[in-house]
């Protein structure tokens, strides 16, 4: 019998968060439970459809924030991750046992790597281990997810046998991660359309697959968005992309994907609330130790900022020019044009009738001249730094100045 998830739309795709258990276990991001709390109820602003709000048999911080986040957010499903053991299982039935709707995530070794260096059973073992898993963890909860760790290193057949184990013991979502980071986009969505091909009770129970991918040559949010158009209808995620090593896929940059590029994810929905993602990055950069990187994509400090003369000439004439969304779209208030060396006449004028002073065009010819030779020996150019190059008569006939900047 399948989830409740999957009898939505057939293009939703549902977003699980794990910003709160694989985020979490990035250095420098552990939380409490009451951070752990206000980054929850961050996501169900947010529009995550699952929160994975931790591992319960981890710690008992682990058991009791989810403890607690399922008692103060109701929209999200809760869940709790748990390793093929029957104590975990049943640390995490007890962590999500207030929650609204709750789910189990089992996860259990699938490459040779793993089973015989870290785990050191067979794959028969294996096999078992995840049929009793699973059966246990539906006894708790109607909702189970199982995940074939180092998916896309395992061989193939056996994955494809594992899967078909987990579906019969109950599973409803089966999630197939990259947990290394090793696929290449085209891989990993040939890999979903094989499994979905090889397991007919998949479409036949409508079971939902999902995607979970690691950053380390850079292809999580690339490989997610394959899975997703090969068949997959969930995708975990993390804000910021924060995570192991490199970090996850980042939810913002899949959610705003599936929406500008609308036509190539044959009209894939989402729940994603897209003027939450600047803000939701903006929580969870308070809480833990570090902020997205500046060049980060929609929610870095120059997602929408320009420097080149070029850019900036081209953002004034229309932004479409060189902004693919705009950025109130992902709740940011305004691009940013910041002048530099690399800046032209045109972005300076504009900055300066900004500031309330009209220019003719020799006076600007002369001031640009002025600019530039103290852009070539600023790093960072202020508003007063602008005002200091002009020449007094200039300053002299200031005009209100506008309001709203850039």
């Amino acid at each position: 019998m399948a989830s409740d998830m999957s009898s939505v739309d057939p293009n939703h795709v549902v977003f699980f968060d794990t910003t709160l258990r694989d985020g979490e276990q990035s250095p420098g991001c552990s939380m409490t439970t009451q951070e752990k709390l206000t980054m929850a109820h961050a996501l169900e602003d947010l529009g995550v459809d699952i929160i994975e709000a931790g591992f319960a048999m981890a710690s008992e911080g682990d058991f009791a924030a989810i403890s607690t986040i399922t008692q103060a957010i109701r929209k999200p499903r809760i869940a709790s991750l748990a390793r093929a053991k029957a104590e975990d299982i049943e640390m995490a039935a007890r962590a999500v046992q207030f929650a609204d709707r709750s789910r189990i995530h089992v996860f259990l070794a699938s490459s040779d790597l793993h089973l015989e260096c870290k785990l050191k059973i067979s794959r028969a073992e294996a096999l078992d281990l995840t049929a009793e898993s699973v059966r246990l963890a539906r006894s708790f909860v109607d909702d189970v997810e199982f995940s074939p760790e180092d998916a896309t290193r395992s061989d193939r057949d056996y994955l494809v046998e594992m899967v078909r184990v987990a579906v019969e013991a109950g599973a409803t979502t089966i999630n197939m991660p990259d947990t290394v980071g090793y696929m290449t986009p085209d891989e990993y969505g040939q890999m979903f359309r094989e499994v979905r091909e090889r397991v007919p009770a998949i479409d036949a129970e409508g079971i939902v697959l999902s995607s979970h991918c690691h950053d380390d040559l850079g292809l999580a949010a690339a490989n997610s968005l394959a899975a997703i158009s090969a068949g997959a209808r969930q995708v975990e995620c993390t804000i910021n992309g924060i995570g192991e090593r490199a970090g996850n896929a980042a939810l913002e940059e899949i959610a705003a994907a599936l929406y500008v590029r609308a036509d190539r994810y044959g009209g894939a929905t989402c729940s994603i609330k897209l003027d939450q993602l600047y803000p939701t990055s903006q929580v969870l950069g308070q809480i833990i130790t570090f902020k997205p990187s500046p060049n980060k994509a929609i929610v870095g400090a120059n997602a929408f900022a320009h420097e080149s003369g070029i850019h900036q000439h081209g953002m004034l004439a229309n932004p479409l020019c060189y902004e693919i969304m705009t950025p109130s779209l992902v709740g940011v208030s305004h691009t940013h044009l910041v002048l530099g060396k690399h800046s032209g006449r045109a972005a300076l004028r504009h900055r300066l009738e900004q500031l309330g002073y009209t220019l003719s065009r020799e006076e600007l010819q002369q001031t640009y001249y002025r600019f530039v030779a103290m852009a070539d020996r600023k790093k960072n150019i202020y508003d007063q730094d602008l005002v200091g190059i002009l020449p007094d008569q200039i300053r002299e006939r200031r005009s209100e100045p506008v309001s709203e900047l850039d």
